[in-house]
């Protein structure tokens, strides 16, 4: 069975000193945070948890690097990402909270802090859980993009990382970073598409210019940085990490960056079946294989089409 991590003291108990503490006459919005702790760094962003005064809670704080705070594109981009996080208001999205300004002029956004594993942890453990646990936590986040996509929105960065399993069975979807929206015309315009030429380098990359993801979990679309590219790709991206859950490694198994970027482009994945001893059922295996198709017309139809194959009784297979 899937083991959840144990809630932390982090979150804080709860006292009635705290609870009916009276708040200044005045307040001053450039001392409501305390007490930062810095949790994770991003190619772009800093993460960091802290204390709210206001409401007395840990929450988290999330800025861009010093070095990218006055870039007016990564700014747009950061933008985005707040308020499409605060705007998808979903039981698997994580709760956006506050979005400001530093004393600094530098951009900030709070957030629900939910400690967890994510699914690349559970991942590197596979042999320890439970196929059908797993396969939930697929379905909980094909929930979540299916509202993201009915609300117009592609998440582009599915991964096993940007996958949060939380001490009391919760399943989030992080990281709205590379969200792709939409004009009320139906119009887009990418930053890549303005931006000066980049080099691959590695096999994650969100450089400007360059391939915006994880390369392994991304559709040939967005390799070829398609400017019509829709919400189809979520759905490739979500049957690449279906894949690594069934057979335990990623879509090509290769782990240079042109290899794998030639191989999305040009070859058909081995079937799971063929790289595990163990059983997978049929209806996984076809559903994933028809996620991964090159042609996002062979896909399934949609996100709520994938959730309705996944909670079908294939459990029966396993036996």
């Amino acid at each position: 069975m899937l083991e959840f991590p144990q809630p932390s003291k982090e979150y804080g108990d709860v006292f009635l000193e705290d609870t009916d503490r009276a708040l200044p006459k005045k307040l001053n919005p450039n001392t409501r945070y305390v007490m930062f702790t810095t949790i994770a760094k991003g190619g772009k962003s800093l993460i960091k948890s802290c204390t709210d005064r206001h409401l007395c809670r840990v929450v988290c704080y999330k800025t861009l690097r010093p070095e990218f705070k006055d870039d007016a594109i990564e700014q747009r981009r950061f933008l985005r990402e707040a308020r499409v996080s605060a705007m998808l208001q979903h039981p698997n999205t994580v709760p956006t909270y506050e979005l400001g300004r530093e004393n600094s002029g530098a951009y900030y956004f709070t957030m629900k802090l939910v400690h967890g594993y994510t699914l690349r942890e559970i991942l590197d453990y596979r042999e320890r859980y439970d196929l059908t646990q797993l396969v939930d936590v697929i379905v909980q986040i094909g929930h979540a993009l299916e509202y993201a996509h009915t609300h117009g929105v592609a998440h582009r960065d599915i991964k096993p990382e940007n996958i949060l399993v939380g001490p009391y069975g919760e399943v989030l979807l992080l990281d709205w970073g590379l969200a792709k929206v939409w004009n009320k015309d139906g119009s887009s315009v990418e930053e890549d598409e303005v931006d000066e030429k980049g080099n691959l380098t590695d096999i994650s990359m969100t450089g400007r210019g360059v391939l915006q993801g994880t390369v392994s979990y991304m559709s040939p679309e967005q390799i070829n940085k398609d400017p019509n590219i829709g919400v189809q790709t979520d759905i490739y991206s979500l049957g690449a990490v279906l894949y690594e859950v069934l057979c335990g490694q990623t879509t090509s198994g290769l782990d240079k960056l042109e290899h794998i970027v030639q191989h999305t482009l040009n070859e058909t994945p081995a079937k799971p079946s063929t790289l595990t001893r163990q059983h997978i059922p049929q209806l996984l295996e076809d559903v994933t294989m028809q996620c991964l198709q090159k042609n996002p017309a062979d896909r399934l139809e949609d996100m709520g089409e994938l959730v309705r194959l996944l909670q079908e009784d294939w459990q029966t297979d396993l036996v």
